[in-house]
């Protein structure tokens, strides 16, 4: 299995006054096509960081981050640009859904960024809200829809686009835990049906057992890798016991 991201020796580093900081130390480690990764770790720990330059808004001030085969460093303003348009859906923690606008066209703006015409925005959008469950809510505005509503209208434009990868900053904090979990076993079924690669950052521990991989991050520095499961041995939890029976639960079934 190929990687599609690869970090090496990566550092960030801020300055506060005359002081630096080192928000990430040193972080290596490869993250294949079609894998579902949590990153985990205390407030502070790098988590969002790391998620700022695998999404491409940032670059590392030392080592490198390589999507697809491509240094970010090395791109520019207009390419990394581009490969947020076309490469890379967000799922953000508060939806961050433009209140004027319907679910629909909240959807169709990523499409309209891109150039689609009108007609393949509102197939696309409509597709994908419907298979969410939205289909009936089209037309209604962020402030009509409940929570979890509003987050899968957010999923729904994250992956509308057809990204190869999709990143989450606890993108269920602000949700109940049966509706949390629910959105959890629907991105989990995006990632076996579509490919989709996911990486998200969560506290939550039942959140790290809908994960194939969990990358533990303290003070900045990749601290365990619990390494990769195969999709044929997915299971919730962390494997501990190699021998030790994977087959998830039948509520997990799509």
């Amino acid at each position: 299995m190929s990687a599609l991201l690869e970090l090496r020796h990566l550092w960030k580093i801020v300055k506060d006054g005359l002081e630096e900081i080192a928000i990430l130390k040193d972080v290596s480690c490869a993250i294949h096509r079609g894998e579902c990764v949590t990153l985990t770790g205390p407030s502070g720990s790098g988590k969002t960081t790391l998620l700022t330059l695998l999404g491409c808004l940032d670059i590392p001030s030392k080592g490198s981050v390589t999507i697809d085969g491509r240094n970010t460093a090395m791109l520019s303003r207009v390419q990394l640009a581009d490969q947020r348009l076309h490469g890379i859906g967000f799922v953000f923690q508060d939806y961050n859904l433009i209140p004027t606008l319907t679910a629909l066209e909240n959807v169709e703006y990523v499409l309209w960024v891109q150039g689609k015409s009108s007609r393949e925005q509102r197939i696309e959008a409509t597709r994908v809200l419907t298979r969410v469950g939205l289909g009936d809510f089209l037309h209604r505005r962020p402030n009509r829809l409940s929570r979890g509503q509003q987050q899968r209208v957010a999923v729904s434009r994250a992956i509308v686009h057809r990204p190869q990868l999709i990143l989450g900053d606890e993108v269920t904090a602000n949700l109940d835990r049966a509706t949390g979990m629910s959105l959890m076993d629907f991105l989990k079924q995006l990632n076996r049906e579509d490919g989709i690669t996911f990486v998200y950052a969560t506290h939550d521990p039942a959140m790290m057992g809908r994960a194939e991989r969990v990358l533990h991050l303290l003070d900045g520095k990749l601290v365990r890798d619990s390494g990769y499961i195969p999709h044929d041995r997915r299971a919730y939890g962390l494997l501990k016991d190699p021998a030790a029976p994977t087959t998830p639960p039948a509520t997990d079934q799509p």
